[in-house]
């Protein structure tokens, strides 16, 4: 029976319980949910410090190390389905695509089908080789559903542990595209004094926080300062817009991937993404900042404007290094082209 192995430390101030600190420290690369891992947990295939341990309610110190041990690949049940997918790049081990917007990348209890996965199953059909005890293929990361752009997916257990430790090492260049309210300016007295924002050479803004479930919003992170998890975001304004400066066009570098980093930290330092139903709703515009037209789209854009416009990574295989670069897609093309004729 051929097994595979997760790695990984717990972070600090991990949950009362194994089950839920495993859940919450380990890679998300794994994608390994809560019920897998106390199956894993009970199975006996969780190692702490060295000791298997099989009570999911056991206490687990922060610093431990934990190796998972997965077992050999079997069939899923999701449904492979013939959705069209934009594909940049794909050998015998990894794909690489562009996600549209509106696309779930994993099935979910709300969405069991019509998923990236669902796509890539039919898509790669036999050249998956199992990945994490599954027929299936290997979600290294992912972008929220409204998130549009680039994403690596492995495409055989080796890639899918290869890929991870890049983005486990923080070596994965992941560079967003976005358009946020206002104009995130280095020089604004109001950030030089906010808590987890600091500047580098370049007009550069660094966001440096930690990311935890939000206590009574489940669908929010929250932005604090101890427990949760490490998140990094730096950022550099490409673009103004409007009068005064009420829209800016950013690129964003992640050094860390957490779950909404990108718009938690922008609305942290008070410029959350144009559209962001979650993170954005509490910004207006000013009427008077532009033209009526090009006020009614950016008040009616259907979704964040976040765009995964470049990443790059070293080959699993032939540590090649590759660097992908796509477009933005046509709605946030279009809010653009808008907005240089507003400042035209």
């Amino acid at each position: 029976m051929t097994q595979s192995q997760v790695e990984f430390t717990i972070e600090q101030n991990p949950p009362n319980r194994l089950d839920k600190a495993l859940f919450r420290d380990a890679p998300e690369a794994a994608d390994l949910s809560r019920t897998q891992l106390a199956r894993m947990i009970e199975a006996g295939q969780v190692r702490v410090d060295g000791l298997v341990e099989t009570n999911v309610k056991a206490k687990v110190p922060e610093g431990a190390l934990v190796r998972i041990t997965i077992e050999s690949a079997k069939e899923v049940d999701t449904i492979p389905e013939n959705i069209p997918l934009c594909v940049v790049h794909e050998d015998s081990d990894v794909i690489v695509v562009n996600k549209p917007a509106g696309m779930v990348v994993h099935p979910a209890p709300g969405s069991p089908s019509g998923t990236l996965v669902n796509a890539l199953l039919y898509h790669c059909r036999d050249s998956l080789s199992g990945i994490g005890g599954e027929k299936r293929p290997g979600i290294v990361h992912r972008i929220d559903k409204d998130t549009s752009g680039l994403l690596v997916v492995a495409k055989n257990d080796k890639a899918h542990h290869a890929l991870a430790k890049q983005f486990a090492d923080h070596s994965v260049e992941r560079l967003y595209k976005a358009l946020c309210y206002g104009v995130p300016d280095t020089s604004e007295p109001r950030l030089k004094g906010l808590r987890g924002v600091s500047f580098e050479a370049g007009a550069i803004v660094k966001i440096t926080t930690q990311l935890a479930r939000h206590k009574t919003d489940r669908q929010r992170q929250a932005v604090i300062f101890e427990g949760g998890r490490h998140a990094v975001t730096r950022l550099r304004v490409d673009g103004r817009f409007g009068n005064p400066d009420a829209v800016a066009l950013v690129s964003c570098w992640l050094e860390t991937g957490r779950t909404h980093q990108i718009r938690a930290h922008m609305a942290h330092i008070g410029h959350g993404l144009i559209g962001d139903p979650v993170y954005g709703r509490a910004r207006k515009i000013a009427k008077t900042a532009f033209g009526f037209d090009t006020f009614e789209k950016l008040a009616a854009f259907p979704r964040q404007a976040l765009h995964a416009a470049v990443l790059g990574f070293v080959h699993p295989n032939t540590d090649e290094s590759m660097r992908f670069e796509v477009e933005m897609p046509q709605d946030m093309a279009s809010l653009m082209h808008d907005l240089h004729n507003t400042n035209a």
